[in-house]
């Protein structure tokens, strides 16, 4: 069975075959019409959104159905010539077994399709569908003559059809009795409130999307519109049927791009097309479902700071840990909904890293230059990079290596960085990793700290040596001064972010919000409110110039003196951190992380014998920096006054250009159960 074959094995298939038949349940109930002309029904206590003004078939048809009506279907499409009972009754089963859209509700109707012509069904199947409840019963007109045996069926035919996959269906009824099949897309409540809203497909020319503003009465949270898998499997592309959410940065074809900022929202127009890193995944077969939360123009916000929208809910723990801050909808997202596959975000600074880290997620910031960033929000463009969460290193890497193409690289004039790019798939392990003793110690968690601990341990099973150094020792001793004189390069960072934040967005903005109201300031959240008002010539070209030599200079002592080139392992080192809490819970409440309550933390923190904080090489480096959830502890919450789990994370860095290698050390550590498929929940693991 072709459709099938991508997801169930034939022992699989018998065992359906053999068990009791699914029966129909659960009435339609018609809810609402949305702005663009689809429906939104239940069947019994599922709410489905179906995109009935653009059905993928219509057909004429001899029926008995009521003109004007919608009836859930379950469309079955084949290529074999002989149709038979257990074939359709293991497919049925099946559909539910592997697909959380599909529902019994769908055996209202069944539409059966071969592609084979003069096709026989074996008469069998019409005492199947009495058994099951179905009371209309479509075939394609490949059919040849019909013998429905004893039954009370008549059957109905669609003639010429246009294949369409198997999967559940929305069958509209016209005034002149023709069938219209429509995609159907299950609605998932954001309880966690991560996204600022669910799209969907327009099924267009120029595709498209929708944005459905679509809530819940009992909790105003957003409904997510999530296509069935089982449209995708017999689609052979590499990320066909994976759901993703995207960072409210990226443009979207049809959707507004807010970059969390109601100001922002008001002067721009709806996005006329979708974001090549995007567009990549569509052409890979994923489907984009919502685009999440993010801090104001990709800020590092404290959860706090978010004004223009709510910040997103953890499930980790409590329920109020904080999100932390520009990716933070991708990483609770990622926490929180089986339903979803992947969530796409950037980094800039930390984006990716720290939202990934509190929720308890894998997710990276990539070598610079890694994927274009073309119709994308930026917040400092030499620094922006675009990277996934996952919830497993094989399904963080399949993704990845599949979405980074070469075609889709970043020039040298945006990245600032002139080394070429160039990615090694390397298996061979680097010889050396670098415990920087600086970052870690005192522990801020001892129980937290043993779980480092064993991570590095495991490291060191695979080959890789452990190295103590002190890395601000290391910079400071640097014979560089791009390096060694730290406020050099973190003010070169700070120039370069500012300088395209004000360009881009700030005075953009500031003066077509003057222009449409009055000469007003448009409202932003506070880190903004100062950042986008002050003197222009603070920022010259002969500044941004000595600043991107900075970040060159630093560059190539961080990929080449520190870390190492080497033929066969990509990196001559590997270096590790903790971005995170060091095993202490951080609240999205600013009253609960006080001298009140010693035990909780600030996200930002540096140890007090370093200079700076880990993530801040990378971010200036360019190199990759990915982080890896590898337990939890135990801690007091400050909510519910009961001991909860917050994720324990580590931080894996390499030489620019070795972000492959990373993925592939990933997957084997997963391969030996040194790294875990993470949960979602108020635990990871």
């Amino acid at each position: 069975m072709a459709v099938l074959k991508r997801v169930l094995a034939g022992a699989a298939l018998a065992g359906l075959a053999s068990a009791a038949p699914l029966v129909k349940k659960g009435d339609f109930q018609f809810v609402a019409t949305v702005p663009y002309g689809d429906t939104i029904f239940s069947v019994g206590d599922i709410d489905y959104l179906a995109s009935t003004s653009s059905p993928v078939l219509s057909a004429a048809s001899t029926h008995s159905l009521t003109t004007g009506s919608i009836v859930p279907f379950t469309v079955i499409t084949t290529g074999d010539c002989y149709v038979s009972a257990d074939f359709v009754s293991s497919t049925v089963e099946s559909f539910a077994e592997w697909d959380d859209v599909y529902s019994a509700g769908f055996l209202e109707g069944v539409y059966i399709s071969s592609n084979c012509t003069g096709a026989t069904i074996d008469p069998a199947v019409f005492t199947w569908a009495e058994s099951a409840n179905v009371t209309s019963l479509f075939l394609s007109s490949d059919f040849a003559s019909v013998n429905p045996g004893k039954t009370s069926y008549t059957v109905s035919s669609i003639y010429q059809p246009t294949p369409i996959e198997c999967g559940p269906y929305a069958v509209a009824i016209s005034e002149g009795g023709a069938a219209s099949f429509s995609l159907v897309y299950r609605l998932y409540e954001d309880f966690q409130r991560t996204f600022i809203m669910g799209v969907y497909p327009a099924q267009d020319s120029i595709g498209s999307f929708k944005g459905l503003p679509q809530y819940l009465t009992k909790f105003q949270d957003e409904m997510i519109p999530v296509p069935s898998r089982i449209y995708s499997w017999s689609d052979s592309r590499p990320l066909a049927g994976l759901r993703v959410a995207i960072k409210d940065l990226y443009d979207l074809n049809g959707v507004q791009t807010s970059g969390g900022s109601r100001s922002w929202a008001t002067i721009t127009p709806i996005a006329n097309i979708t974001a090549p890193a995007i567009q990549r995944v569509i052409d890979l077969g994923g489907h984009i479902v919502a685009k999440f939360k993010t801090a104001q123009f990709a800020s590092g916000a404290n959860p706090w700071d978010f004004i223009d929208t709510q910040p997103p809910f953890n499930p980790r723990g409590d329920g109020y840990l904080t999100c932390d801050c520009s990716s933070a909808g991708g990483g609770c997202s990622m926490a929180a909904y089986d339903w979803l596959d992947h969530s796409i975000g950037s980094d800039t600074s930390w984006s990716m890293r720290r939202p990934a880290s509190v929720s308890g997620t894998y997710g990276n910031r990539p070598s610079q230059g890694m994927i274009t960033l073309d119709h994308v929000l930026p917040l400092g463009a030499t620094q922006d990079t675009a990277g996934v969460f996952a919830r497993t290193p094989k399904a963080w890497a399949h993704f990845a290596k599949n979405w980074y193409s070469p075609t889709l690289h970043q020039d040298s004039s945006i990245t600032g960085l002139t080394e070429p790019l160039i990615i090694n798939d390397t298996y061979k392990w680097p010889a050396k990793v670098y415990y920087p003793k600086d970052l870690f110690e005192p522990a801020r968690n001892p129980a937290a700290a043993a779980i480092v601990q064993e991570f590095v341990a495991n490291l060191t099973a695979l080959g890789i040596q452990r190295v103590d150094i002190n890395i601000t020792d290391m910079v400071l001793k640097a014979p560089i001064a791009s390096v060694s004189n730290v406020a050099t390069w973190k003010a070169a960072s700070s120039l370069l972010i500012t300088n395209t934040a004000y360009w881009v967005i700030g005075k953009p903005l500031v003066t077509a919000w003057a222009a449409m109201f009055g000469g007003r300031y448009p409202p932003l959240d506070p880190n903004h409110t100062s950042w986008f008002h002050f003197n222009e010539s603070t920022i010259s070209d002969d500044k941004v110039a000595a600043a991107i030599a900075v970040k060159q200079a630093y560059s190539d002592w961080i990929n080449y003196d520190f870390l190492g080139a080497d033929d066969e392992t990509c990196s001559g080192a590997l270096w590790v951190y903790d971005i995170g809490t060091g095993g202490l819970p951080s609240y999205r409440y600013q009253q609960l992380i006080t001298t009140a309550y010693p035990q909780a933390t600030n996200m930002s923190y540096t140890p007090p014998t370093a200079k700076f904080t880990g993530s801040s090489v990378c971010s200036f480096a360019g190199c990759p920096d990915y982080t890896v959830p590898i337990g939890q502890v135990p801690y007091y919450s400050n909510v519910t006054f009961t001991t909860e789990m917050v994720p324990v994370t580590i931080n894996v860095v390499a030489r620019r250009g070795c972000d492959f290698m990373l993925f592939n050390l990933f997957e084997e550590m997963e391969n030996r159960g040194m790294l875990a498929t993470i949960k979602t929940g108020r635990t990871a693991f």
